[in-house]
């Protein structure tokens, strides 16, 4: 397993942590305007307002964003000042990498980790130019040894571990900024992602681009949600193969991007408001409708799994079994904090329609 998420709990173990906020400029000579703060939970925001951006920053420019100072701190807001757009970045994920891609800015990437996930094939060529620093996650030395002047992705990735990139303070003091994407902190939603269009596009000077696909964005989860609507709520829950092909259930109830994003789907978290273990009893007894599978790279064979899931005799009472509903979906797509979700939740609705 992926070496961060082997030390919490089986398969979709991710951190997500705080509040989710978005930035505004310090300087009130700045004619940019950041990001409106979002509450948590602000859930399904899929309107048609435009992003509020004007067409050009002017540096310098200050973005609210986080400060964490170590594994499992809880981050704190904290402002990031650039006095110029970056020219060297490292992002700690594969899907921070793609959303900078997006935004036309493969040329500022110095290096790119944890590979861990199919790729975005729209992005796939301006992906091989960015150095692989590392397929699985990046130690601080790999990360400052890229020579970044900006360390940007997951929150729980800053940390002084050999998985961790080094906490945000740190590498602050070493000059080189850092951007944790909102959408990987907890009270994530939907929202969160426009936020981290929007601040980048901001930083980067690449404003009228970050709004034109946010909106492309928002039409997109608007449509996923149309596609549903007639089709009731179904519950849900995340599983893996604990080992042997044995089913193991994860609450997922901090990872709450993804949830929303579920939501969209008509799917609700059985074990949403859940802490600590789950057993194979209390699945069987709660009877989720839909069971997520999610696959990395590396992994068990998705098939395998689904293999001895459905064989297994213990769970034919379960809904998901008898309907032969666990669907797989990739952990890039769902755990990369950034737009491929809506790639892997178009994927998954057009199973789940054709399986009512």
């Amino acid at each position: 397993m992926i070496k961060y998420l082997k030390r919490s709990m089986p398969l979709l173990a991710v951190l997500l942590m705080a509040v989710i906020m978005a930035g505004c400029a310090a300087n009130t000579q700045n004619s940019n305007t950041a990001a409106s703060p979002e509450p948590a939970g602000n859930s399904n925001n899929t309107g048609t307002e435009k992003a509020a951006t004007s067409s050009k920053t002017v540096y310098p420019l200050t973005i609210e964003n986080f400060s964490i100072t170590g594994e499992g701190a809880t981050p704190t807001a904290h402002p990031q000042t650039f006095d110029k757009a970056p020219e060297k970045v490292v992002a700690n994920t594969q899907g921070a990498a793609e959303l900078l891609i997006k935004l036309g800015l493969t040329d500022k990437m110095v290096g790119v980790a944890a590979l861990y996930g199919g790729g975005d094939p729209a992005v796939a060529e301006e992906f091989k130019k960015i150095p692989v620093i590392s397929k699985e996650y990046a130690s601080k030395e790999l990360v400052v040894g890229a020579g970044p002047d900006l360390v940007m992705g997951r929150s729980d990735l800053y940390a002084d571990a050999d998985w961790g990139v080094g906490t945000t303070t740190g590498l602050n003091e070493l000059g080189i900024k850092t951007f944790v994407q909102n959408t990987s902190v907890k009270g994530a939603t939907v929202q969160s992602l426009y936020t981290d269009i929007e601040q980048l596009g901001q930083i980067f000077d690449v404003q009228e681009k970050a709004a034109a696909y946010i909106e492309e964005l928002k039409a997109r989860a608007q449509a996923l949600k149309d596609s549903t609507a007639a089709s009731g709520e179904r519950t849900f829950a995340y599983i893996s193969d604990g080992g042997k092909g044995a089913i193991a259930i994860y609450s997922g109830n901090i990872d709450t991007f993804a949830g929303d994003v579920l939501s969209l789907l008509g799917l609700k978290n059985s074990f949403g408001d859940v802490t600590g273990e789950i057993s194979k009893e209390q699945l069987i007894a709660t009877n989720p409708d839909v069971l997520l599978l999610s696959h990395y790279t590396g992994g068990t064979d998705p098939e395998q799994s689904l293999k001895s899931f459905y064989a297994d005799s213990s769970l034919q009472s379960l809904n998901a079994i008898k309907n032969k509903a666990i669907y797989v979906i990739d952990f890039n797509q769902f755990w990369g904090y950034s737009y491929s979700i809506l790639d892997g939740a178009e994927k998954l609705v057009s199973e789940l329609v054709a399986k009512p």
